[in-house]
């Protein structure tokens, strides 16, 4: 008997993969900006006809003020001659007393003109003034004052000449009149007092001087007046100021050349083509007082003639203080 077929179930196959999602529809675009519509050509103007009024001319800018320009050169007729005579007034005192040109004709000009190249100018004059007579007086020199005055100086002078080479004119102009117009009351004060020759006050002299040099070329005055407190004998005070002077304005005059480099092409310098111009000018009138001065060396009472230069250079200094205020205040 044969045996019934055995059935052999077949083993179930792997699960088909299910069906893949249905795919998203994209996300819009987020929508574009607007853009601006081109300006539309301007049209070109209308054909000018003739016998018709022209066309109007587009208005022109107003021109902008031109800056005020500093005057630092006597174009003026009138102030050419007021330097002169300045010059020889100056140069008059200088010859008699050995200092007081440099103050006498910043004082009288410095209301007018930069101060800048004007003081370097009066260094110049100042070198060359001491050095034709500095072997004369070498007898009656006074050593103790000529170390003290120098040393103060050699300190000073350079901070006087910065601030007159970066401060602005008119502060200047302020500070240069009531320093001088300070110095003369003050010393003028005290005319006929007798102060001891001590250290202390040789070196107020160098510095108050060396800060005079450098911002007014006036230091010389300020020297001198202290110096005669002491009643030194006019051959000694008169030695010791143009010793003194003589290197003291070369050593300023140095100075001036640096600082002049360092500010570039500001203008204007403390050294250059004005400063010379005004060393020309005032040369010869300066030449021609000290010559009278000499003169009338001898013959002049010292004493009465020191309370002369204290009145004049108070006058003086207070006519610039008066005209530079003046002009701060338009």
């Amino acid at each position: 008997m044969v045996p019934p077929p055995v059935r052999v179930r077949a083993s179930p196959g792997p699960s088909p993969p299910p069906p893949p999602p249905p795919a998203r529809p994209p996300a819009p675009a987020p929508p574009r900006p607007a853009t601006a519509a081109p300006a539309p050509a301007s049209a070109p103007p209308p054909p000018w006809c003739p016998g018709a009024p022209p066309p109007p001319s587009p208005p022109r800018p107003a021109p902008r003020p031109a800056p005020p320009r500093e005057l630092i050169w006597p174009w003026s007729p009138l102030l050419l001659v007021l330097a002169l005579l300045v010059a020889v007034g100056a140069g008059v005192v200088r010859g008699f007393a050995g200092f007081g040109f440099s103050a006498l004709v910043v004082a009288g000009l410095s209301p007018f003109v930069a101060p800048g190249p004007l003081v370097t100018a009066m260094m110049a004059l100042e070198a060359v003034a001491s050095l034709v007579l500095v072997r004369r007086v070498a007898v009656d020199l006074d050593h103790s004052w000529h170390r003290s005055l120098l040393l103060g100086n050699l300190l000073c002078v350079p901070l006087g000449l910065a601030a007159l080479a970066w401060l602005p004119v008119t502060p200047v102009r302020l500070l240069v009149s009531s320093a001088l117009l300070a110095g003369a009351v003050a010393l003028r004060l005290t005319n006929g007092r007798l102060f001891a020759d001590s250290a202390a006050l040789r070196g107020t002299a160098g510095v108050a001087s060396g800060l005079l040099n450098g911002l007014a070329a006036s230091g010389g005055v300020a020297a001198a007046l202290l110096m005669s407190t002491t009643h030194p004998t006019p051959a000694r005070l008169r030695a010791t100021m143009i010793t003194f002077l003589l290197w003291i304005s070369l050593y300023a005059l140095l100075w001036s050349a640096l600082l002049t480099a360092l500010r570039g092409s500001a203008a204007p310098g403390l050294m250059g083509l004005d400063m010379l111009r005004w060393a020309l000018l005032l040369w010869p009138a300066m030449t021609l007082g000290i010559r009278i001065g000499q003169r009338s060396f001898g013959q002049a009472h010292p004493e009465r003639y020191r309370r002369f230069v204290l009145n004049l250079l108070m006058l003086v200094s207070a006519l610039g203080l008066a005209t530079t205020l003046a002009q701060a205040w338009r």
